[in-house]
């Protein structure tokens, strides 16, 4: 595949831009790869994995020059970067972002961006509990989707360029309205992971139910609470403060949903839980069905073994006073 950018800046040197930065390598993509971290210990890390072609102190150092300029960043830290780098963008540059919620990122990075950008709002629908330069991994997006959320007068040249490094890292590309995107991600992603972060919670809180039970005598459904509620809190948190109205919203649809369970165990309505779980179970069957995942024990995550690799890596190097 040709090279589709001369130079693409990485603001935040995480999972995601550590597997775009792998991903954009395997196929040849980008001719320099530039990266920046606001933690000295995060680029010292990126620098000794040659996770990029160059490291920079700044961000500012770090878009100098750029075709393609990528925050990723915690979504409550946008507005902040892109003051900071907006008025260094190169004429003709595309920004574009890998935050969960589309509308509060738009808001916050269009007033900074100079006219002579294109600024193409996107989302990777793709990640691991693992965090930091080291989790990344050139496989995580294959086959799974990118939503870009371009607003109306955006140059369609430079969204199809940006479809075009997406589609050679793997994924599958479609646009969206930025507000539906919020909602639908409320359903797929925000929301579930409020609930197992509750549900950890509730175990936490269960002081009848020791720490060294809920270890030991952890099944499968708990182990995936834990898994998601081992996301990074930082940017769960601007997620959920960003995209407040679509999460209370489905929040408000399921607290009906599990009171009409509620109600059903309650009066021993066998024949609606029946139902409920058969209407249910068909959804996963759907998503397997789809090619989003697999009836497989690894839930169908091809990097899950180099992602659990890089975890352990990167818990030696925290031991060692490494990367945060």
């Amino acid at each position: 595949m040709s090279v589709l950018y001369q130079r693409v800046a990485l603001v935040g040197l995480g999972l995601i831009a550590g597997s775009m930065a792998h991903a954009m390598r395997r196929k040849g993509l980008v001719a320099e790869i530039v990266g920046t971290s606001r933690s000295a210990e995060t680029r010292a890390t990126a620098a000794e994995i040659n996770l990029c072609d160059r490291i920079t102190e700044t961000a500012v150092e770090a878009v100098q020059g750029a075709d393609l300029v990528v925050l990723a960043v915690p979504v409550g830290a946008m507005a902040a970067v892109a003051a900071e780098v907006g008025p260094h963008l190169a004429p003709g540059a595309t920004i574009t972002d890998v935050g969960s919620v589309k509308r509060d990122v738009i808001d916050q990075i269009g007033p900074h961006l100079p006219a002579h950008v294109h600024f193409v709002p996107g989302h990777p629908l793709a990640g691991t509990e693992h965090s930091g330069p080291r989790s990344g991994f050139a496989e995580l997006f294959d086959n799974r989707y990118v939503l870009l959320t371009p607003e109306d007068g955006t140059d369609p040249a430079a969204t199809a360029r940006l479809r075009a490094l997406w589609e050679g890292c793997g994924a599958i590309v479609e646009e969206m309205d930025a507000d539906h995107h919020d909602l639908v991600l409320a359903v797929t992603s925000h929301t579930p992971h409020l609930i197992a972060y509750t549900m950890v919670g509730v175990a936490d809180d269960l002081r009848r139910v020791t720490d060294s039970e809920v270890i030991k005598y952890s099944a499968a459904g708990f182990r995936d609470f834990t898994r998601i509620a081992a996301s990074d809190p930082t940017m769960w948190r601007d997620v959920f403060l960003s995209n407040k109205d679509a999460t209370l919203e489905i929040l408000g649809r399921f607290t009906e949903e599990l009171f009409a369970l509620q109600r059903a165990i309650r009066t021993g309505d066998g024949e609606h839980l029946h139902e409920y779980f058969t209407r249910t179970r068909a959804i996963r069957r759907s998503i397997i069905e789809a090619g989003q995942d697999t009836d497989a024990p690894n839930f169908g995550r091809g990097g899950a073994k180099k992602a659990d690799g890089a975890a352990k890596k990167a818990d030696g190097a925290a031991k060692k006073g490494g990367d945060t």
